[in-house]
């Protein structure tokens, strides 16, 4: 599924040159801008994704103000000469511009967990949630003229040239760095994580050890080995749990039958179910809920 950036704005001043030239990559959409601008121009934004302003062109003797609160003056920042400005996910933004008729500039927004599955680890929630406004880098901008090149071009090369250029100024601009490589075996905590998560979720139907394994990017064979060395237990063992678990919820709660029960979480009769309850929890399903009750 294409990413659709997400942002909310009350703007005043501009007039799009030419329309809004977009591309989408894997969880990147990038929208290239011209803009002619009045004699003060500005808005307030918000968007529920992290995003990239970057300045690529302007005309005019004044300069773009980037503010996280209407009552900031800016100062020094204005004096930038490539305005680059990274902004988090919901942070409030306001922007002045006076003295500046037109503006060419780059928004990147990012599907912050795309990008984190596609690098194969977590990303330090600090490197997503502190903003940096109308910071210079020279790498940054040459990176951003080739992206906007691409977006402008009539006959666009392999989407994995822009993809890959869009990437690697992701991964500049948050300063990401590679991990230490774990030893086989394990499990990063980002894997584990989206591993159990899919599975107390969907542990109610037969969940397929292949779906799994490339939530985490590994074999079947590798992943089942790993999610065993860092759990204790095999998948459908984790599983299982999280059905018991479910169990125990309505067995506490309610006065359905076991017959229910059983369908609810998903074994196939209550054969079945009372089976697996006693060989986990050591006692069957009705006297575990009378020993609840005393």
């Amino acid at each position: 599924m294409t990413f659709q950036p997400r942002m909310s704005n009350r703007i005043d001043g501009f007039s799009v040159i030419g329309g809004l030239r977009r591309r989408h990559w894997n969880g990147i959409t990038a929208d290239l801008w011209d803009v002619e601008c009045a004699a003060q121009a500005g808005g307030y934004y918000v968007a529920r994704d992290p995003r990239l302003f970057i300045l690529l062109d302007h005309r005019g003797a004044g300069r773009p103000s980037v503010k996280m609160s209407p009552t900031d003056k800016g100062g020094a920042q204005d004096r930038v000469e490539s305005p680059i400005s990274y902004i988090p996910a919901e942070m409030d933004l306001w922007v002045d511009i006076a003295g500046v008729d037109y503006l060419r500039h780059l928004d990147i927004h990012f599907d912050a967990d795309v990008l984190a599955g596609r690098l194969m680890e977590e990303i330090d929630p600090r490197r997503l949630r502190d903003a940096k406004l109308l910071f210079s880098d020279e790498r940054v901008m040459t990176l951003a003229g080739l992206i906007a090149a691409e977006i402008a071009n009539p006959e666009p090369l392999h989407d994995l040239y822009g993809d890959g250029l869009s990437l690697a100024l992701l991964i500049d601009v948050l300063k990401l760095v590679k991990s230490e490589p774990r030893k086989r075996g394990t499990l990063a905590p980002w894997q584990l994580k989206r591993a159990t998560e899919f599975i107390e979720a969907n542990c109610l139907r037969n969940i397929r050890l292949q779906e799994i394994a490339a939530l985490a990017g590994l074999s079947q064979s590798h992943f089942s080995h790993s999610f065993k060395a860092a759990t204790g237990m095999a998948p459908h063992e984790w599983q299982m749990n999280a059905r018991i678990s479910r169990a125990k919820t309505l067995l506490s709660h309610g006065q359905q039958p076991l017959t229910e029960i059983a369908a609810e979480t998903g074994f196939a009769d209550q054969a079945h179910f009372s089976r697996v309850f006693r060989k986990h929890v050591g006692i069957a399903p009705s006297r575990w809920k009378k020993s609840q009750q005393a």
